[in-house]
C-alpha cells in the first residue's frame, strides 16, 4: 500500500547539463555524452532507492525536452522549418518544428536506455512518455490537417515504441498530457481515444499524468489567473474513469485543487502529488503524509500512490533528494496511521 514513484523528471547534473534550467543543452557530445547521460542515470537511480521510492525511474536523464526526446528520431517532421504556433491555447508563442508528411518511426527511440535502465535497477520501472494531444499542441501540422488526425498517427508511434519497452521489462508506462487541462472538450471527444490507441494491447501498467505545467514564466501567469480553486479536473475526470489507463497522476500539494475531486475516479489508482515542485522548500515527511491522509478521504489507500505533481529538473539536485526522502518518509508514516 502507498507505494511512491515520480511523476517525471529529475534534475541534470552539473556536468551534464546546465543546472536548475528547463530544458538546458546538452554539455558535451558523442560518445561522452552518451557515457554521462548513463552516469546520470545511475547516480538517480541509486538516489531513488536510497531514498525509498517503489517505483524507479531514470528521471529522464537521456533526453532534453519532454515530448521532443521522442520526436527527435520520428520521420515526416522537418526541424529547420520552424512555424509559430501559439501552444496551451497561445498561452505562449514559440516557433515549432513542423510536420510535412506522414510520421514514422526510424526504429526504436529510448529502447537502449530503457534496457539500461532496466539492467541497473531491481525495483519497479517507470518509463514516461508525451501523450498524442500534447505532442500536436508541440509542433505544427502541414500535412494532417486536423489535430484529432495528426494525434492517432502520433498515438500508433508511441503504441510501437510502448510494446517494445514492455518487452523490454518497463512495469508501468506513463503518458504526460499536461494538454489534457486546456483543451477538456477535445478530451472527451478524442484525447482518450488517442491514449487508447497508444496503449492497445499493453499489459504492463498504463498512466496519464495530467499537470498544469511549471517551469516557465507563462505557465506560472496562467496559474495566477485560475482563481481560488483550479477545478479543469472535474470536467474530464469522468471520462477517464471510464478509460482503460490504470492510473491517473496529478497535483495535490500547495495546489488549488480541490481534493474531493479525485473522487471522481472511483476506478482508477491515483497517483496522489505530495510533493510541490513550485518550491525549493523540502516536505517534511507530516506534510506529506498529511496530504495522502487528505486523499484517503476519497480514495481507498490500496489505491493511491503517493507521487511528486510533476517533474523536479529545474530544482537543485540537493533539494530533490530531500524531496524524495521526504515523499518516502511521508508514505512510511501515512501507511502506519492508515
Amino acid at each position: 500500500m502507498l507505494q511512491t514513484t515520480l511523476a517525471g523528471s529529475l534534475p541534470k547534473p552539473s556536468w551534464l547539463a546546465e543546472p536548475e534550467k528547463v530544458w538546458a543543452p546538452w554539455r558535451l557530445e558523442g560518445a561522452e555524452l552518451q557515457a554521462a547521460k548513463r552516469d546520470a542515470a545511475l547516480v538517480w537511480l541509486k538516489e531513488q532507492e536510497d531514498a525509498g521510492i517503489d517505483i524507479v525511474s531514470n528521471g529522464e536523464q537521456f533526453r532534453v525536452h519532454f515530448v521532443h526526446g521522442f520526436l527527435q528520431d520520428i520521420e515526416g517532421i522537418d526541424w529547420a522549418k520552424k512555424t509559430k504556433m501559439g501552444i496551451r491555447a497561445d498561452r505562449y508563442f514559440v516557433d515549432v518544428p513542423t510536420v510535412t508528411g506522414p510520421v514514422r518511426r526510424k526504429g526504436s527511440v529510448h529502447g537502449d536506455e530503457a534496457r539500461f535502465t532496466r539492467a541497473h535497477t531491481r525495483r519497479k520501472l517507470k518509463f514516461t512518455l508525451p501523450g498524442p494531444m500534447t505532442i500536436c499542441d508541440t509542433i505544427a501540422d502541414a500535412h494532417y490537417g486536423k489535430r484529432a488526425d495528426m494525434a492517432m498517427a502520433f498515438a500508433e508511434l508511441l503504441n510501437q515504441e510502448a510494446l517494445e519497452l514492455e518487452a523490454i521489462g518497463v512495469d508501468v508506462i506513463q503518458f504526460d498530457e499536461p494538454a489534457f487541462n486546456v483543451f477538456m472538450a477535445d478530451v472527451r471527444d478524442w484525447g482518450i481515444d488517442a491514449l487508447h490507441k497508444a496503449i492497445d494491447g499493453l499489459t504492463c501498467t498504463t498512466a496519464v499524468h495530467i499537470c498544469y505545467g511549471y517551469g516557465i514564466d507563462a505557465n506560472i501567469a496562467w496559474k495566477k489567473t485560475l482563481g481560488t480553486e483550479w477545478r479543469q479536473y472535474q470536467e474530464i475526470f469522468p471520462a477517464l474513469n471510464k478509460s482503460r489507463i490504470e492510473q491517473v497522476s496529478l497535483e495535490c500539494a500547495n495546489s488549488h485543487v480541490p481534493m474531493e475531486l479525485i473522487g471522481l475516479l472511483p476506478d482508477k489508482d491515483v497517483l496522489v502529488g505530495s510533493i510541490d515542485v513550485a518550491s525549493n522548500a523540502v516536505e517534511t515527511a507530516d506534510q506529506v503524509a498529511a496530504t495522502i491522509r487528505s486523499a484517503a478521504k476519497y480514495v481507498a489507500p490500496e489505491r493511491i500512490y503517493p507521487c511528486t505533481n510533476c517533474g523536479m529538473a529545474p530544482m537543485p539536485r540537493a533539494v530533490a533528494v530531500g524531496k524524495l526522502k521526504a515523499l518516502a518518509g511521508g508514505a512510511a508514516l501515512a501507511r502506519q496511521a492508515l
